[in-house]
């Protein structure tokens, strides 16, 4: 690896720019678990989605929660198979009783591929998502106890 000697990259982003992630000047790779984090967060950006991941990953999640300290992992239920110039995510999500599944979806697919294409440069060929649960309100709103404090006030 060679030293910056102060050179900066040519690339300018903005409207119509397309950064190159292999060039003359070296190879930018981004791993798997950044694009599946920014799928994650774009995703849990739409209204109607209550949560995501299917039921084992909500178990996990739900045990992390409970871990003092423990930071929210924004790529649970996300999966994804990045090349080098191109990205396919699997999305499974748990929406909210009442809302069309099938404009939930056209949503979550474009803000995730506008929020990974803006923000790696990779082409998203597919966002596939799939509908595990539908949450009633009544079922979200419910009282459980965790360590003596109600989980919802």
């Amino acid at each position: 690896m060679t030293s910056d000697s102060g050179a900066r990259s040519r690339v300018q982003f903005g409207a119509g720019a397309t950064p190159e992630l292999v060039s003359s000047e070296g190879r930018t790779i981004i791993a798997d678990a950044v694009v599946a984090k920014i799928a994650g967060i774009a995703t849990r950006e739409i209204n109607g989605v209550y949560d995501v991941g299917g039921g084992t990953a909500r178990a996990v999640g739900a045990l992390r929660d409970r871990i003092p300290g423990a930071r929210v992992n924004h790529a649970q239920g996300v999966a994804v198979e990045v090349g080098e110039k191109q990205a396919a995510i699997d999305i499974g999500i748990v929406a909210e009783y009442g809302v069309a599944l099938h404009e939930l979806a056209v949503g979550i697919r474009r803000n995730v591929i506008a929020a990974v294409e803006r923000m790696t440069g990779l082409e998203v060929t597919e966002v596939n998502i799939t509908v595990f649960d539908v949450m009633l309100f009544d079922e979200s709103e419910a009282v459980t106890e965790l360590d003596g404090k109600p989980r919802v006030q």
